[in-house]
């Protein structure tokens, strides 16, 4: 885009928006200039979901006004936003996935003739990928792409429908390091073009490589823009929770008996094609092992395994000396595992049903829920409401829909509630994906009470950071094997990164 702009990209002034009383967004301001990554910062709930969706005409504010390029827009959907010039990819992406890439890439972009040949469509797809610097395989299927691929996917959708201003919603929750630093390149590319990014993250260190300017908010109000440059992330934490946080962590070299083992497992993934290879592992009571590894090495399948979600096609699987191999969910629930799921909306909760339904849904067959015959009512609100206010969980009512909650809000529940079950066995995958540093910490803390009250703690992330701050062990994946297991004490950021590559150990030790 060569054009000139002497006047912002957006500007908004003094946005409010409310929901069932609930104020979102008070008053708030914000400037986005041309050619910027403007990095948007706050808590779960701090309003930066809630105004991107003002701007990409999800919601309607209640008041105040925004412009777009110096002309004030009522953004009433999507569409009016997009025809404004204003695109937004989400953290659940919209694509079809039987579809092909540039199936997904031309449904909605304009001036798409009602007939037309696949060869026709690659072509136009590449061409536009050309122009724009973002390639995919036009020809491959949505659900054949990584999640990097498919992310870009979603960009180039937005873009060939004419966006000039992208929102980035949590963009690298879901990515590995180096897909990552792709997506940055990408950004970087754009901006340099002339278009515009608000890119809305909790990942501080990411925030100042890639941004320009960053603005927080706290409590649905603006607390400060500022230029990242000379900004440090001990700096925008403060301002996003308004105090100083930082998580002590005592490492554990003492332990207690194997709770939890792993003997030569092997399984297979929801394609059929090999996933874990003769996994060997042990937890012992007391310990929190961290599993490091770049996501989709066989991590997902680990956890499925453990809590009877998928099949074990060799091997056993044994929870305080009990062979549970290949036994149902139900039979390992009631040893004492719980599960924090890394898909809290699809596996750990019911977006649709209540708060209070969500708290109780490991508790409900237990006799402090019932009245004899079935469930009662006053005694599920009240375990609901103990657990909300001991989880910090922010919602206006335990009657209100889980969806409505912030995804930080929704994971303290989800995570709350499977450590109270949790009396021998913790199952955390990405327990703190996309939340802010408060939430992350809540939920870090609460693996840490479960540790030190004896439970075996198996905590899978692709956080390398978390992984040497939480663990007392650290096991790294590769292609469902595991390459090495060591003390945290003795954890190498440079050999945790060969294995994770797929060096084995003995051939990092040796380096």
């Amino acid at each position: 885009m060569s054009e000139q702009h002497t006047t912002p990209a957006i500007r908004a002034r003094g946005i409010s928006k409310s929901f069932g009383g609930v104020t979102a967004l008070d008053a708030v301001d914000f400037e986005l200039d041309w050619g910027e990554v403007h990095a948007l910062l706050g808590e779960n709930g701090a309003g930066k979901t809630t105004l991107s969706n003002v701007f990409a005409g999800i919601y309607r504010p209640d008041s105040g006004q925004v412009l777009v390029d110096g002309v004030e827009c009522d953004l009433r959907n999507p569409a009016e936003a997009i025809e404004a010039g204003i695109g937004m990819v989400h953290q659940h992406f919209r694509l079809v996935e039987p579809m092909t890439v540039a199936e997904n890439i031309h449904l909605g972009w304009p001036d798409t003739p009602r007939v037309i040949s696949q060869r026709a469509l690659v072509e136009r797809a590449r061409a536009f990928m050309d122009e724009v610097g973002l390639h995919v395989d036009p020809t491959a299927k949505i659900w054949q792409l990584s999640v990097g691929e498919q992310q870009r996917v979603e960009i180039l959708r937005v873009l060939a429908r004419g966006a000039k201003v992208l929102i980035l919603d949590e963009p690298t929750a879901v990515l590995t390091a180096h897909e990552a630093k792709d997506l940055f390149k990408v950004m970087r590319s754009l901006v340099a073009s002339g278009l515009s990014v608000i890119f809305i993250s909790h990942k501080l260190n990411e925030v100042l490589e890639v941004s320009d300017r960053v603005t927080v908010l706290r409590g649905g109000r603006h607390v400060i823009t500022r230029s990242a440059e000379g900004a440090t992330a001990r700096e925008l934490a403060r301002l996003m929770t308004g105090e100083e946080r930082e998580l002590a962590v005592e490492h554990r070299t003492v332990v207690g008996e194997t709770v939890l083992e792993l003997q030569k497992v092997t399984a297979r993934n929801h394609r059929g094609l090999e996933a874990l290879h003769e996994v060997d592992l042990t937890v012992r009571s007391g310990e929190l092992l961290g599993i490091a590894g770049v996501s989709g090495n066989g991590q997902s399948e680990l956890a499925e395994v453990i809590t009877g979600l998928r099949p074990i096609d060799s091997g056993r699987l044994l929870i305080d000396g009990t062979d549970v191999t290949n036994t149902t969910v139900r039979t390992v629930a009631a040893l004492g595992v719980g599960h924090i799921p890394e898909d809290r909306i699809g596996m750990g909760m019911v977006a649709s049903a209540p708060v209070k339904d969500n708290a109780v849904m490991r508790h409900y067959r237990g006799s402090e829920l019932s009245n004899g015959i079935g469930l009662n009512r006053g005694k599920v609100v009240s375990f609901a409401e103990r657990l909300v206010e001991a989880a910090r969980v922010q919602t206006r009512s335990v009657h209100a829909t889980a969806g409505q909650m912030s995804g930080g809000n929704q994971q303290r529940l989800v995570a709350r509630r499977e450590a109270m079950v949790a009396d021998r066995v913790l199952i955390a995958a990405h327990p703190t994906r996309g939340l802010d540093v408060l939430a992350a910490q809540q939920v870090q803390t609460s693996l840490l009470e479960r540790r030190d009250a004896g439970c075996a703690v198996l905590m899978i992330s692709d956080d390398l950071d978390e992984v040497l701050l939480m663990a007392d062990r650290i096991a790294v994946m590769y292609e469902g094997r595991i390459m090495g297991v060591f003390e945290a004490a003795h954890a190498d950021r440079e050999h945790i990164g060969l294995m994770m590559g797929g060096h084995a150990q003995a051939e990092v030790d040796g380096r």
